[in-house]
């Protein structure tokens, strides 16, 4: 178990250590499982870095980049994953019989599912949900019970249904085991596991590589940036986020993910992503608003869209 200490130390460590670390980490998967491995690729900048780092690791080679098709993703980003990765996977469900059937992804993974809990789960889950454990952890912040009582269904199962159920599908038919960009520095919960895990988590039930697990977002943008590399254009240009240059942003969208999941839009200043989205995708800006009913969400908790 790592604790913060090294992973600090890891993530001051420069950009060029940062991707012999990481390949040795990735060779040991693929060693690991003799091959049997992919990629998790969603099309994004992390992902798209993964794969180059992977396909530019010495002894490894003829591993897959596996795209999961929800449709919630950009256009620009959509094409550029069909072009680029090897197998597409698609879950079982749309969003909106997500939506229909678990809830809305409000505030955070961890949050929502808080309050799914509570309105769904048994007494002691809603008691703990409510008053957390005996050092205060596990319960649901002070400033989001007002949404126990919110005229929509809440929960964190979207993801579960539209990415995790597909690639697990995916992973028993081929018995190959996945290779994720993702990072801890992303949130609390991809911290907790990166300190409960490390980069490669060969023993857990469902076992999985982050080999990236150290890096930053400013990392991924100066692989971007010093390779040349292409990325979806949604992101638009790579460029000084202040005048002295020590810090890079994209010109474009910051994060892509799911266009239309609402985790985190509360603390995005003006103009947050529905903003943008109304602005650059007017035509999936109406569907998640009017269809979906995204609006009347984002209304009831005070969001500006």
């Amino acid at each position: 178990m790592l604790d913060t200490k090294m992973i600090k130390d890891r993530q001051s460590l420069p950009l060029e250590q940062k991707i012999v670390l990481t390949q040795i980490r990735i060779k040991e998967w693929f060693d690991h499982f003799n091959g049997q491995v992919y990629v998790s690729f969603s099309g994004g900048k992390d992902s798209t870095v993964l794969l180059d780092v992977v396909r530019n690791c010495p002894g490894v080679y003829d591993v897959p980049a596996v795209f999961c098709d929800t449709g919630l993703e950009y256009p620009e980003l959509r094409e550029f994953a069909y072009r680029t990765a090897d197998v597409v996977i698609k879950p079982d469900m749309t969003f909106k019989q997500v939506l229909e059937n678990y809830g809305y992804p409000v505030v955070s993974k961890e949050q929502s599912r808080y309050i799914f809990d509570i309105r769904h789960g048994s007494e002691s889950l809603r008691n703990l949900r409510l008053n957390g454990s005996q050092n205060g952890s596990f319960r649901l912040s002070e400033k989001w019970k007002y949404l126990i009582d919110a005229p929509f269904e809440i929960s964190d199962k979207c993801c579960d249904a539209m990415k995790k159920r597909p690639f697990r599908k995916y992973e028993k038919q081929t018995n190959r085991h996945p290779i994720t960009a993702i990072m801890a520095c992303e949130s609390s919960l991809r911290m907790q596991k990166y300190v409960r895990e490390g980069c490669n988590a060969f023993d857990s039930k469902r076992p999985s590589s982050m080999p990236m697990g150290f890096w930053t977002e400013q990392d991924v943008l100066a692989y971007l940036q010093t390779t040349g590399i292409e990325y979806a254009s949604v992101y638009g240009d790579i460029v000084s986020a202040d005048l002295f240059g020590n810090e890079l942003k994209t010109t474009g969208c910051q994060r892509t993910g799911c266009m239309f999941c609402m985790f985190g839009v509360q603390n995005e200043c003006y103009p947050n992503r529905f903003h943008r989205m109304k602005k650059t995708h007017p035509k999936q800006y109406a569907y998640c608003m009017e269809k979906l009913g995204i609006g009347e969400v984002l209304d009831y908790m005070g969001i500006s869209h």
